[in-house]
């Protein structure tokens, strides 16, 4: 299992089109099966790589800016009515009503974030998926979504609602449903309004707001041990 590293000063958060960087897309890909194969998943929808060749998928990769190593990452798909959303795949077939859902919020523009991992040397810094999930909000924008979807584990839950998703209980079990195991659980979110966040707190809201502005947004954290990390956000491409 891999160990928090100290040696880790510099991260970049770099968000980019899949199909225009297969190589990024591939250490997401490898980074993200690791990761499922410590908690003992080979089964999920979002792990999949077809979407490598898909135009509406948008991928953030988190990396060791001085190495180059991948840390973690996340994507966001955009609803285009040929490719399913990964929500789509993974609850469906326990209640269709997701498809029309995702249907009626795909003209004005929606979309999921999906496959959010994080290794153990990301975690051991204490930079877990607040800071991700934050920054694909805040692209999210930039691709025209306004509406976004989420699957969260119970682990990621209270961030996902601190960037202002509530639970769709209209599907499944008041929004849960045993995904991506039998014995382990996932909620379904929806943030009705990713450009002005009413429902997102303090401080993700703000600086939300300020990575759109900044466009390379950069911040210092203190990590767990004390040490200063410095994080990059570039959200540039599109």
């Amino acid at each position: 299992m891999e160990e928090h590293n100290s040696d880790i000063k510099n991260i970049n958060f770099t968000a980019f089109r899949a199909i225009n960087d297969r190589a990024a897309c591939m250490q997401f890909v490898e980074g993200h099966r690791r990761v499922l194969e410590i908690f003992g998943i080979t089964q999920i929808t979002s792990a999949k790589a077809d979407w490598v060749s898909n135009p509406d998928v948008y991928v953030m990769l988190v990396t060791d800016a001085d190495t180059g190593k991948a840390l973690g990452g996340g994507r966001i798909h955009k609803a285009n009515r040929k490719n399913p959303l990964p929500i789509e795949e993974a609850v469906g077939y326990m209640d269709d009503k997701i498809y029309k859902m995702v249907d009626d919020y795909t003209d004005a523009g929606t979309g999921e974030v999906a496959g959010v991992w994080n290794s153990f040397e990301i975690a051991g810094l204490g930079i877990g998926s607040l800071h991700l999930s934050t920054a694909c909000v805040a692209y999210s924008k930039f691709i025209g979504i306004t509406t976004l979807f989420g699957l969260a584990a119970p682990a990621t839950y209270r961030n996902v609602v601190r960037g202002g998703f509530r639970v769709v209980t209209d599907l499944g079990n008041n929004g849960k449903f045993y995904y991506p195991k039998d014995d382990m659980t996932a909620t379904v979110l929806f943030n009705h309004d990713i450009i002005d966040l009413p429902l997102t707190l303090e401080p993700q809201r703000t600086i939300a707001f300020e990575m759109r502005r900044d466009i390379v947004y950069k911040t210092e954290i203190t990590s767990k041990q004390g040490d200063a990390v410095n994080l990059t956000f570039d959200l540039s491409r599109t």
